[in-house]
């Protein structure tokens, strides 16, 4: 039976690499009606607006969005979009997959780890305002209740996936309550999978270990600044943002989305690389427990990248971004 999805095209690039992504995803078999939606800067403003948004209205409706990438202007009043919509949906578990493909050098070719990041709150609440001129104060919120959901998504995360340790990075030497609080929350939840390994490392220690040693991670759980800013160092160590899914989890809905940004300077040339979307969709795909369509999307673009012919320029190639899906889906049968 088909399952409605909310299917959120973006902006700048976004259209070129959600269309060639639901290419993809229907060539591969899955069982998917579109019910297409605009993200309109509405959402990112104030609270009422952002409830009744008719973008937020079909996500609830649906349940699961497929979300291309969209412009968050730096500074100016509006709040960003993406966070809009995670507060709006109670998506309080982000997840992203970091994993080498084949044909792609970088540095390291033995990455394989999980980031899990708290989504709802921390520096990320967005409570700031100016105390004199010349003087912001911006508030930290960590709550028991978010810490302890977001630490249990992540050990139930591992639990299925086979995944053996966690590590929770944090910053609690210094911002002993706060910092404090998570880490309790995280230790709690960990002696209810003694199958796990649970380790604890200091925020800025994780970062070093991380660009030294990736191979010694697993999982990593990280409250929302800490786990924004490693995500993205991550995806560096497999060739960047382009390469890397992205999910938001909630209790009712979840948001699949490329990570990167939305590019609107090659906006419109058909050069961009829709791997990052492509990926994510896999991640929805396996969210529908459609996992053999899943599986055929996995493997056809890492046989596409092995063979490294129908690439786009920013890995190396000289494919066009209809030319790269065209050559996933014709390797959907390999």
């Amino acid at each position: 039976m088909s399952i409605e999805v909310t299917l959120i095209p973006g902006d700048g690039i976004g259209p070129e690499v959600t269309y060639a992504t639901v290419r993809l995803v229907e060539a591969a078999g899955a069982e998917i009606t579109w019910v297409e939606k605009a993200a309109t800067a509405v959402v990112g403003r104030r609270h009422g607006e952002t409830e009744m948004n008719p973008l937020v209205g079909s996500i609830r409706k649906t349940r699961v969005a497929l979300k291309g990438p969209i412009t968050t202007p730096v500074g100016g009043g509006n709040r960003s979009v993406n966070v809009a919509l995670r507060r709006a949906l109670g998506l309080y578990a982000n997840l992203r997959p970091v994993k080498n493909m084949p044909g792609v050098k970088t540095r390291f070719q033995n990455v394989d780890l999980i980031v899990v990041r708290e989504n709802t709150e921390g520096l990320y609440s967005g409570l700031e305002h100016t105390v004199a001129p010349g003087v912001v104060e911006s508030l930290k919120v960590i709550t028991e209740l978010a810490s302890t959901r977001v630490a249990r998504f992540a050990f139930d995360y591992a639990r299925r996936m086979g995944r053996k340790k966690i590590t929770a990075a944090h910053k609690a030497n210094i911002m002993k309550l706060s910092d404090g609080l998570f880490l309790n929350c995280v230790r709690k939840v960990a002696c209810e999978y003694p199958e796990i390994e649970c380790q604890e490392l200091i925020v800025d220690n994780c970062s070093m270990q991380l660009v030294m040693r990736p191979e010694t991670f697993d999982m990593l759980l990280l409250e929302n600044l800490y786990g924004d800013i490693l995500s993205d160092l991550c995806a560096g160590l497999v060739g960047g943002l382009g390469l890397v899914p992205g999910a938001n989890i909630g209790a009712e809905c979840s948001l699949f989305e490329a990570v990167h940004g939305s590019a609107p300077d090659i906006a419109g040339k058909n050069i961009a690389n829709p791997t990052a979307m492509m990926l994510s969709s896999i991640l929805m795909l396996r969210h529908l427990g459609q996992d053999k369509v899943a599986d055929r999307v996995e493997k056809a673009i890492r046989f596409v990248y092995a063979a490294g012919k129908h690439l786009t320029s920013d890995v190396g190639g000289k494919a066009s971004t209809e030319e790269f899906a065209s050559a996933v889906i014709g390797a959907l049968d390999q």
